[in-house]
This record gives C-alpha cells, sequence and structure tokens, in this order.
C-alpha cells in the first residue's frame, strides 16, 4: 500500500494566512471521507480518465491494502488486529478479491466496455492520486491523525502532518499567485495570466494520473486543456488552486466574495466569468 503527501506549493499573505497545495496518493477506499472535508479544493485521478491496461498494471504493482486487519466489534473502531488463521484467511479474501476483480476489468475491456465500467471494479485495490489546497489544516489533522479515525487514514494524515511540518512558506504580496506545479523558470518567463493557465491546466491533469512520469505538459498543451475546461459546461475545479492574497482594512477583506473556500486569498475561478451554472429549480 502507497501513502504519500508532499508539498506542491506553499505560500503565506502579509496578513499571516498560509495556503498550501499538497499532491497525496492513497488507497482509493478512503476518498469518501477525505471529501467529507469541504475547506479542501480537490482534483483526483479518475477511474473515467485512466486506460484500463495501465489501471490493472499499477494494481499488480502496488495493490491497496488497509493499514490494519483489525476484529470486528461494535461501533465504527475496530477491535485488536487479526492474527494467525483470521488473518490469513481475511487477507486471502482481499487478494482473492483482488485477482476477480482484474479478471473481471479484463473481461469488460475484451467486451469493449468504457473504461469507467471497467476501472469501477477494481477501486477497492487502487490507489487515487489527489491535488489538495487549503489554508485550514488543523481541523483535518485533529480528526484523521487520530485513533478513532480509519487506520488507512491515520497513515495518511501522518503523511500529511510530516510534509506540512518540514515545509516553509514563500511570503506572498496581494496581487502575487499561488502556483501550483509552476516551475521557476516558468515564472520568469510568462505573463501572469499564462502561468494561471499552466498551474491550472496541470492540475487538472491528475485526472489521467499522469504527474509521477517527471514529464510536465507543454504551455501549448495546457493552453488548450484550459480553453476545454472553459467550455460548456465549465469545469471550474482546477482554477480554485490558483490564489492571490486579499488585504484587510480596518479587519475587514476587501473581497470577501472571492474567497470561495479559500478565506483570505483570491482564487482564480472567483474570477472567472459564469465559474458555476446556477439555475432555479
Amino acid at each position: 500500500m502507497t501513502v504519500t503527501a508532499k508539498v506542491i506549493a506553499h505560500s503565506i499573505s502579509e496578513e499571516g494566512v498560509g495556503a498550501i497545495t499538497m499532491e497525496w496518493r492513497n488507497p482509493r477506499f478512503i476518498h469518501s471521507e477525505n471529501m467529507t472535508h469541504k475547506v479542501m479544493s480537490k482534483n483526483a485521478s479518475s477511474s473515467r480518465a485512466i486506460p484500463l491496461t495501465r489501471s490493472r498494471a499499477e494494481i499488480r504493482a502496488d495493490p491497496a491494502y488497509p493499514e490494519a486487519w483489525g476484529a470486528n466489534q461494535r461501533g465504527m473502531q475496530a477491535g485488536e488486529d487479526l492474527a494467525g488463521w483470521r488473518l490469513a484467511l481475511t487477507r486471502g479474501a482481499w487478494d482473492l478479491h483482488r485477482h476477480v476483480s482484474l479478471f473481471c476489468s479484463w473481461l469488460t475491456e475484451k467486451a469493449g466496455a468504457h473504461k469507467q465500467i471497467g476501472n469501477r471494479l477494481t477501486e477497492a485495490h487502487s490507489h487515487i492520486t489527489l491535488v489538495v489546497t487549503s489554508v485550514y489544516w488543523d481541523n483535518y489533522l485533529s480528526l484523521r491523525d487520530h485513533p478513532a479515525a480509519d487506520p488507512t487514514i491515520q497513515a495518511l494524515a501522518r503523511e500529511v502532518r510530516k510534509a506540512i511540518t518540514e515545509s516553509t512558506a514563500t511570503l506572498l504580496a496581494p496581487g502575487e499567485w499561488h502556483l501550483p506545479y509552476v516551475l521557476p523558470e516558468e515564472r520568469h518567463k510568462y505573463h501572469i495570466g499564462t502561468l494561471k493557465q499552466i498551474s491550472a491546466a496541470r492540475c487538472a491533469r491528475v485526472s489521467y494520473n499522469n504527474h509521477g512520469t517527471n514529464k510536465l505538459s507543454t504551455v501549448e498543451q495546457d493552453k488548450a486543456l484550459v480553453r476545454q475546461l472553459m467550455g460548456t459546461p465549465m469545469h471550474a475545479s482546477p482554477f480554485e488552486h490558483q490564489l492571490t492574497p486579499d488585504r484587510k482594512v480596518r479587519g475587514v477583506w476587501l473581497n470577501p466574495h472571492l474567497h470561495g473556500n479559500t478565506r483570505g486569498y483570491i482564487q482564480q475561478r472567483k474570477c472567472l466569468p459564469n465559474e458555476a451554472t446556477m439555475e432555479q429549480y
């Protein structure tokens, strides 16, 4: 099982508000619990986008397992870890399910079904990559780095805490931007408008799970993807990771309507026209 968390961009405003973008890789079966944290902007690798052959290869090379194999008891927390034949049987059942689901995924591919169908069959054994941006981390860590949490999400939270503790923030003045995945040399080469597009496109590309290839997209590819994202309907979530500090006057933020879920920062998303479809039902 792979559980990793690394800081991609770490900024702090003149008002003292920190903003951190991280890249996580963890078992997909805890993704629903991570999604309950609304103050985090997230983009994630998608079962609808990753080719079946690559998905199966990744599962064979690095299958997802629970962090602990606890005994059943009342309540949400497991008891002491299983041992002996009980542990062997439980792990064996997990592995059997993986082999069967991989075979069934292969069958759907041979039948010509779309990858969004075959990949659903193997999600219990796959990992997911996320880009996560937030200005609030204490609540997540207090809930998830806690003995009452699922042991697998505890493992992730410990990695998140460690990465944040070891990271150093860069001071941002108003008008300067927090830009995940933009390289230092690109900051000197391109206009800020282009840099914001580069960052948004690369945050969106986590859907294809290709950040681990060490091969970043070109600026031309990024601009082309941004044009797709801004089509109809707009796919605006990748634009939530680019932030510029807001100012306070007499203790009041100047642009709170542009903060979204990153209080103290203006989100690129909130600066886009028609960033959300608003219909009355």
